[in-house]
Order: C-alpha cells, then sequence, then structure tokens
C-alpha cells in the first residue's frame, strides 16, 4: 500500500476516528486503526465492538491496499508534523512495518494484519430518518448532562429516544435520567420515525456523536434497528450498538400537579447558586430555597466552613415554604435553559420540581428535593 495526501486532512479524520480507540485494550487489534486505500480514496475506521466509526478522505493512492496501526500514535505523529506537509504512507514489502513520511520526518510503526480486524456487522435497520444536526445536537446537549454513571443501573447509561403522538403531532424525543433528575428534550418528528422502536443510546456514542456535529444545518442520516443505531455524517459513519435494557416509564416522575409557580431570571439564579454553592463540600453539595413572596432566600451551610445566604428577587405570591436541592444538579439544569426567564413549578418540600423555559415545553427538567 502507498497513498500520499494532505497532513490537515489525514489529521482531522484521525482526530475523529482515534477518539473511539480505548487507550488501554486488552486485544492488541483493537489499539490499532485499519487503514484501506483504494480508488481515490483512503478509508479510516476504528472500533472497540460496541461502537465503530468509518470515514473516507481525498488521496492519491499509488499502490492499493489496507493496513492496520497503532492508532493514538499515528494520530500524534500526524498532530505533530509540520502544518500543510504531504504525508506518504506505505508498507514495507515484508507487511511487516508501514512508513509514514513528511519533508524530512521518517517513521516506522508496526503493523498488524487486517484479517484479524473485527467488523461491526450492522444487519438490516428497519427505520431510516434525516434530521439537522442542530437538532440532533439540541437533543443531546438538553439531556446528556443527566445520564447516569452507575454501572448497576446499565439501562440508565445512556439516552432514550422514541417517537410518539403527544396531541400536538408527532414529537421525536430525548429522555436521560440518573435518579436524581430527569431531562426531556423534543422536537417535531421527522419523516420516517414513527413506529420506531424506542432505543437506548450509549453515553460514549453520544459523545462522540455530538463532536461530529460541526455545521448546525447539515443534514445526518440516521438509521435505526432492535440493537443498532447508524448516523451518516457526511463521509464519516457512525455506527453503535445499543444498551440492551427497558428504559423505566419516566412518564410517571414527570409530576402533573405542582401548582407553585416560581419566575426567576435565569442569570442572575445560576449566579447566585453558583457563589452560595461555594462554601458547600463536595459531599453535601445542598442549598436550601426558602420561598417568600416575591423573592427567593438561597442558603448553604457547611459546618466545616461556615455559610452563605443571598437574597434573588422572583415572581411568587404563594404560600411560603423551603426547599433543599443539589446545587450542582442546578447549575447543570440553569446551564440548558435558554429563555431570560426560568419557571419553576413546585408542589411542597418533599416533591420533584418541574423546571423550564418560561414559555416554551420543548425541554423540560425534574429535579428530586434533598433534606436540609
Amino acid at each position: 500500500m502507498k497513498v500520499t495526501l494532505e497532513r490537515t486532512e489525514l489529521l482531522k479524520s484521525l482526530t475523529h476516528v482515534h477518539r473511539v480507540v480505548e487507550r488501554r485494550n486488552t486485544i492488541p487489534i483493537l489499539s490499532n486503526v485499519m487503514l484501506q486505500a483504494e480508488g481515490g480514496n483512503l478509508n479510516l475506521k476504528a472500533t472497540d465492538l460496541d461502537l465503530e466509526v468509518v470515514e473516507s478522505i481525498a488521496a492519491m493512492v499509488e499502490t492499493p491496499g489496507a493496513t492496520t496501526v497503532p492508532a493514538h500514535m499515528i494520530y500524534e505523529i500526524v498532530r505533530k508534523l509540520p502544518d500543510g506537509s504531504q504525508v506518504v504512507l506505505e508498507t514495507s514489502g515484508d507487511d511487516s512495518t508501514m512508513e509514514i513520511r513528511a519533508g524530512r520526518s521518517r517513521f516506522a510503526l508496526q503493523i498488524l494484519p487486517v484479517t484479524d480486524f473485527p467488523d461491526l456487522t450492522a444487519g438490516e435497520f428497519t427505520h431510516s430518518f434525516t434530521m439537522t444536526a442542530g437538532g440532533i445536537r439540541k437533543l443531546i446537549d438538553s439531556t446528556q448532562f443527566a445520564i447516569s454513571t452507575e454501572e448497576t443501573r446499565y439501562y440508565l447509561n445512556g439516552i432514550y429516544m422514541h417517537s410518539l403522538d403527544a396531541g400536538n403531532g408527532l414529537r421525536f424525543r430525548a429522555v436521560a435520567t440518573d435518579g436524581h433528575r430527569l431531562a426531556q428534550a423534543e422536537l417535531e418528528a421527522p419523516e420516517g420515525s414513527d413506529g420506531m422502536p424506542g432505543i437506548i443510546v450509549p453515553r460514549k456514542t453520544v459523545g462522540e456523536i455530538q463532536k461530529l456535529l460541526d455545521d448546525p444545518e447539515a443534514e445526518i442520516k440516521v438509521e435505526i434497528s432492535e440493537t443498532k443505531i447508524r448516523f451518516t455524517i457526511g463521509d464519516i459513519i457512525l455506527t453503535s450498538k445499543l444498551i440492551d435494557g427497558t428504559f423505566p416509564d419516566y412518564e410517571r416522575v414527570i409530576p402533573k400537579g405542582n401548582d407553585k409557580e416560581l419566575r426567576v431570571d435565569r442569570d442572575a439564579f445560576k449566579e447566585a447558586v453558583d457563589r452560595v454553592s461555594t462554601i458547600a463540600s463536595d459531599r453535601g453539595r445542598a442549598v436550601k430555597m426558602a420561598l417568600s413572596e416575591g423573592k427567593i432566600v438561597l442558603t448553604v451551610t457547611n459546618p466545616d466552613s461556615g455559610s452563605a445566604t443571598e437574597e434573588v428577587a422572583v415572581e411568587y405570591d404563594n404560600e411560603e415554604f423551603e426547599i433543599g436541592f443539589n446545587s450542582k444538579y442546578l447549575l447543570d439544569i440553569a446551564a440548558q435553559l435558554e429563555a431570560d426567564t426560568a419557571l419553576f413549578t413546585l408542589a411542597d418540600s418533599g416533591s420533584p420540581t418541574l423546571v423550564r423555559d418560561e414559555g416554551s415545553d420543548e425541554a423540560i427538567y425534574v429535579l428530586m428535593p434533598m433534606r436540609v
């Protein structure tokens, strides 16, 4: 195999594929990226057996062929090559090494046979539709922070996506929860998504897709089966296994009868919570909210370091009461809100609270209270 291409193009593509490769691998071939030169293209492919990324870039192919080289090593080498240089990739005659040449630099990397490289067989996809990159990013950004990191509840380690008839037409909805908070975002369902199975997209896949969505206007092809999901983003194809589990009935968690409404300036609230939580310990991040007419008083008490209080002007004219929240969870939700005014719908100090942008139902957040 012998191929010549621009360093910038190669680096961009390696950046996309090498992230899939785990730093530590018990199976040597999984540490490698597959390079395949044919026609006028170089195809790069990397996998961790659950997730696979393939990208095709234009190249001058003198000798077609395929090989596999250590992914993180080739990425670091190409990253350090001079900008604007032409890179030559050539395998040795005995197929034991691949040479990388650019300017006066020469590298020889150990290679593994391409026949050992695993293929994530996709099988049949039952549903196929197109979404804008901006739409997918909005769903992910609004919900990703609530994905659980508890491995024991593996079915919460991703974003649940499904289409449903919500009374205002067919909607495509994304939901994530860790048992303490829940995030739900939705948009108009794309054509072809009707009747798709409810799927749980793993956390790592979600993170990788997010990094590939550069142009918000770009059209992304999404294909879904019972066990896999595939995204086609320009010349990049990302295929991933889905989490094999049942997502809990999240609708039951979303409070329907909360009758106390509180409106507050999003930025003023966020900054006040951030300030008072400075004093909170890492273990107990509780912030107490005392609600009374026209104001809330935020209080944090840490027996080891002291206390902090701050008053924030709000629109509230219901009965006075106190409720506690995890300050980090409050800040995570506040960071996702887009409108200038946040709307909190509360019931009492022991029931979940609903948070959303005023005037919009596209994203809603549920937060469980803490004892303070």
